[in-house]
């Protein structure tokens, strides 16, 4: 009998942190944001904080039209919410720094309770196509922020899947996103809306707790384990399983569960291995592109 190897947990938040980040068009018309010029991915990369932490990011617009930077969940001063509006947004070839700051849940003055800043939660341009950022999310322009506490459980790898419109991770209907793993990895999951439509993630074989980690905290936990969850416009939310607990490896379908949606190609595979790096009863349909995941180690 093995040994219990206890998960690794998040760290006390309150670091200062800063990143560079570009915005960028991509060779087929879209949109995206990168670490590094000619990087730019859609989504666009996972920004990881803890509560506590405050991020500068220096943003630079290489594209021709203005762009932004605007995040759900955390907290930011006017100067940050990235809106023509209040002219927090990056003319063509301009840079301008966004500063988001996380905190930890605590009382009020009054008494009452604030909660933290934990969760899974999303960036994107506000103000490319329209002044709400229309053209800029179609094409490509948001990506995964996740908030952890203190103590919160650390997956082996991060994946993000978006329901974009009709689209998964705005690639063409009917081919995935796949993403791998192998049997007893902790994968984390954090799913994404935008667009005109309301979608329902659904994922095979595998399930989680509707609560802000995805996890049980005990037997006592009255969270509800499901495995299907309704995601509209901006809505975004979380989760982690263990790859292939109590099923094994396989070829796991996760798809959009409005019947309509799926028939159309809102689909992709959990692509679950074996330790010899085998899935049983899985031949892909010509070559087949795994989408890289964010390692934690």
């Amino acid at each position: 009998m093995s040994a219990e190897v206890p998960a690794r947990t998040a760290p006390a938040g309150g670091e200062v942190k800063r990143i560079k980040l570009y915005a960028e068009k991509l060779a087929d018309g879209q949109m995206g944001y990168g670490l590094e010029k000619g990087r730019a991915t859609i989504p666009g990369p996972l920004i990881e904080l803890n509560e506590g932490d405050t991020l500068h990011i220096e943003f630079e617009n290489t594209m021709d039209v203005a762009a932004s930077l605007h995040v759900h969940g955390l907290d930011y001063e006017i100067s940050s919410d990235g809106t023509k509006l209040n002219k927090s947004d990056v003319e063509p070839g301009g840079t301008r720094t966004y500063t988001w700051r996380t905190h930890a849940p605590g009382r009020r003055k009054d008494g009452t309770w604030r909660a933290g800043s934990a969760g899974y939660w999303h960036y994107h341009d506000h103000v490319v196509g329209t002044e709400h950022g229309t053209g800029g999310i179609r094409k490509g322009l948001y990506g995964p922020v996740i908030v952890r506490r203190k103590g919160d459980v650390l997956p082996d790898r991060t994946h993000t899947i978006v329901f974009n419109d009709m689209l998964i991770n705005n690639k063409p209907a009917h081919s995935g996103p796949n993403f791998e793993a192998t049997v007893g990895d902790r994968v984390e999951f954090v799913v994404i809306t935008h667009g005109e439509y309301y979608h329902t993630f659904h994922v095979h074989g595998h399930r989680w707790a509707d609560n802000r980690t995805g996890m049980l905290t005990g037997p006592d936990d009255p969270s509800q384990v499901v495995d299907n969850k309704i995601v509209g416009p901006a809505d975004s939310f979380g989760f982690q399983v263990i790859a292939g607990e109590g099923v094994g490896a396989g070829a796991w379908m996760y798809h959009c569960h409005v019947q309509s949606h799926s028939d159309m190609g809102m689909v992709g595979l959990f692509l679950v291995k074996k330790t010899d790096g085998t899935i049983p009863g899985y031949e892909p349909h010509g070559p087949h592109e795994s989408q890289q995941s964010h390692e934690s180690h």
